[in-house]
């Protein structure tokens, strides 16, 4: 079942020339490309199904510093004012919140790991509360039942999964950018070594700067140019529940499921970490260097079945620039929901909060979480093709960080000082001793 999305009209004829092309028009996808619009480049996004449909839509829609890797913080921070900035300036509604996350946990060595992160946070001016008992069953009193403790990060928000992507192509499009749906890209030109033009199932479009924001197709897609990118996905369930219930923190984390309030005034239901892992062609081709993640990760993974292998989006498949291509084959990647996992999370939420005790399911729906190795993403020039950039890989984080992404990918390629320091995300380092290092918070 397709999650909750607003859709958009888009145009229908392609330009021959752009100054950048973003292939894949995911949240990340749309902000790099308002970023540049805003910044008076002409730039197209291409599409291949509907803009966000796929793990822009399909997330809790947390917009979070709390427990991020050190190497993400800083653009997460810097996320959260241009959330801000982009509803103020453009007049858009992403649906972001400065709700603050809420925490609560019974586990000692939980709590003890969230004290690490707080004391580091507030080196680098991020401001997290730890709660006592008291503080956290106080607000943690819609459970009716007692916690050793817990984490409130005041500053932290929501955004809403079901409408953001779009908002932003929507201001993308008034500022003068061009958005192409159901418009795959086959793969690009070269010309002296360089980035010379994106080939789209519509035709060419000259350029000499593409952006690659291709979600959990990126790695097969540059395993067409024979650029290496690792990358692994795991397939997630979540359910939303009908409006209606009131008395609920905003976000809500535990160990045991996690609630977050829709716009609509719902709830999005999930356990955090839980997945399927789907074999396909690529999960084999890299599994080695995702042993020590999923090997950290193993009491909320579980096997799944032949999905992915038939989604195609983990496929080593080579194509021509002239033949139908996996892309085109699969609009959007909708796959099975695991109805045991639906089954628990619902479990789970009644019991942890009796206000769900005979709250209806709206909708239920499963998506692919893509990952890199180190679960940091990669953005940046690939070296090997100049004028190639990389945005992909973002490890279930890609929304709440997305403005942060854009405006690092826009200046990176435009030459403005970066918003954030960029070594962190160069794909070159998914390479060597950086294989399998798996991130501490």
């Amino acid at each position: 079942m397709p999650a909750p999305l607003v859709r958009i009209e888009t145009t229908a004829s392609q330009p021959q020339v752009a100054d950048v092309v973003v292939i894949g028009g995911g949240i990340v996808g749309v902000f790099a490309a308002h970023y540049l619009v805003r910044r008076g480049l002409k730039v197209v996004i291409v599409e291949k199904g509907l803009i966000g449909a796929e793990q822009s839509s399909r997330n809790w829609g947390w917009c979070r510093q709390q427990n991020r890797d050190a190497r993400e913080l800083p653009m997460a921070t810097k996320s959260l004012d241009l959330w801000d900035q982009f509803a103020a300036e453009s007049g858009e509604d992403t649906g972001f919140r400065r709700c603050g996350l809420l925490y609560l946990s019974n586990d000692d060595k939980e709590l003890e790991a969230w004290a690490r992160w707080r004391d580091f946070a507030q080196t680098v001016g991020v401001t997290t509360f730890m709660l006592s008992s008291t503080e956290a069953t106080e607000r943690g009193k819609a459970t009716g039942k007692e916690w050793k403790g817990g984490v409130f990060s005041p500053s932290d928000g929501t955004a809403d999964p079901s409408k953001a992507a779009t908002a932003v192509a929507r201001a993308t499009i008034s500022a003068g950018g061009i958005v192409l749906q159901n418009c795959a890209a086959r793969g690009i030109e070269t010309s002296g070594g360089r980035l010379s033009a994106v080939v789209t199932e519509l035709g060419v479009i000259r350029t000499r700067i593409a952006v690659l924001a291709g979600g959990a197709w990126a790695s097969s897609f540059c395993n067409n140019l024979d650029v290496r990118f690792p990358q692994a996905a795991v397939r997630s369930s979540i359910l939303a529940l009908v409006p209606g219930i009131e008395d609920l923190p905003d976000a809500l984390h535990t160990a045991e499921v996690s609630a977050t309030r829709r716009a609509d005034g719902g709830y999005t239901l999930a356990i955090s970490g839980r997945a399927r892992v789907d074999v396909t062609p690529q999960q084999l081709r890299f599994a080695r260097y995702f042993v020590p993640m999923f090997a950290k990760r193993w009491r909320n993974l579980a096997p799944g079945g032949l999905e992915g292998w038939r989604s195609a989006h983990e496929s080593l498949t080579r194509w021509r620039l002239d033949e139908c291509t996996p892309m085109e084959r699969m609009r959007i990647l909708d796959p099975a929901v695991d109805e045991s996992t639906i089954s628990d999370i619902l479990r789970r939420a009644r019991h942890l909060l009796p206000a769900l005790a005979h709250a209806r399911v709206s909708s239920k729906w499963a998506g692919y979480i893509d990952s890199t190795p180190d679960g940091v993403p990669a953005i940046g020039e690939v070296m090997q093709i100049p004028g190639f950039i990389l945005a992909a890989g973002f490890s279930g984080h890609g929304f709440g960080i997305a403005p942060g992404a854009g405006h690092l990918i826009a200046d990176l390629i435009t030459g403005q000082t970066p918003l954030v320091d960029p070594a962190p995300y160069r794909p070159e380092r998914l390479s060597g001793s950086n294989w399998g290092k798996v991130a501490d918070f």
